[in-house]
């Protein structure tokens, strides 16, 4: 069963305008977590939004005239090779916009941006525990308190919301859905964000893989919990399932790509366009090195970025 993670606003790619009409109401019904939606059929619309946990129930109303519209940005940091992207609904009054995968040491550069840009920041997300880098979702909330941090629950890292399979995150009056699938094999927590299917939702779907899927390759799977045998079956069964148009982008890439889709990693990828047991003797005979940010990275990742040094504690 679905369940719905917040509700702030909704969105659209700039070009071309990609959204339609909400249904006058939706209700996804869950024990833990639920919203209803209404949305009267006159241009100018009130939405009722907000999450019920347990028996607590928040709402809250918000305003919109315009349809909505997608702002999308593809960020780079050259040390990791780590992308990191901001999604924002620019024809809310509020502008929310959510970041996937932000680094330390770009946050000013993205902070500045999503100023520059009149943006309200809503949530920075994980799509796992990463090895390579310190996420910037602990700085980020040390500057701006009220953005809400994402992680999976699988992963067991510290996070304002633990995301499970299924679960929806939404921004915006008409709300861009990023469904969460999850993904484990390069690590046993990563997950993949991916816009819905609906009439109203960006055509082409766009999916965020993480260290999942790549550009022509996958994460590697010999740390963290890793298994070929799982990573295989996660890209095949969560990913190469959704629609061949459908946009993929990752949180690296090493050779100068930046987007792909479902339909050329089906034909292209090296690695699982093979069946499961060579697929399996190539991850295990990949003889990487050791990530030299690994030993830093996982701790302060699992706590959100933030991470108290044992030279401070003793100080």
């Amino acid at each position: 069963m679905l369940r719905a993670v917040g509700l702030f606003s909704r969105s659209s790619l700039e070009a071309p305008t990609l959204f339609s009409s909400l249904p006058h109401q939706i209700h996804l019904p869950n024990p833990r977590l639920a919203l209803a939606l209404a949305v009267p059929p006159q241009i100018r619309t009130t939405i009722f939004a907000g999450f019920m946990i347990g028996k607590r129930t928040i709402m809250a109303a918000t305003s919109t005239t315009a349809s909505p519209k997608l702002l999308f940005r593809q960020l780079f940091e050259k040390d990791s090779s780590t992308y990191t992207y901001l999604l924002a609904d620019v024809s809310h009054p509020d502008k929310p916009a959510l970041l996937i995968d932000p680094v330390d040491k770009t946050v000013e550069r993205d902070l500045s941006l999503i100023r520059d840009l009149g943006l309200k920041l809503v949530y920075a997300m994980n799509t796992h525990v990463h090895a390579d880098h310190v996420t910037g979702t602990g700085l980020i909330k040390t500057k701006m308190p009220e953005v809400k941090s994402v992680v999976s629950k699988a992963s067991g890292a510290r996070a304002d919301i633990l995301i499970e399979p299924g679960d929806k995150i939404s921004i915006a009056s008409l709300f861009l859905e990023l469904q969460v699938r999850a993904t484990p094999g390069h690590t046993s927590g990563c997950v993949t964000y991916v816009t819905g299917d609906g009439p109203s939702q960006p055509q082409p779907r766009m999916a965020f893989t993480g260290d999942a899927l790549l550009i022509r390759g996958c994460g590697r799977t010999d740390f963290q919990s890793g298994s070929p045998q799982q990573l295989y079956k996660s890209v095949h069964s969560q990913i190469f399932t959704l629609p061949k148009p459908t946009l993929l982008y990752p949180a690296h890439d090493y050779k100068g790509f930046t987007v792909t889709t479902v339909g050329e990693e089906i034909q292209y990828n090296p690695r699982l366009t093979k069946d499961e047991e060579t697929f399996k003797h190539i991850m295990e005979n990949l003889n990487l090195s050791y990530p030299k940010m690994m030993d830093i990275a996982v701790p302060a990742n699992m706590v959100c970025g933030l991470q108290d040094l044992p030279s401070k504690a003793s100080s």
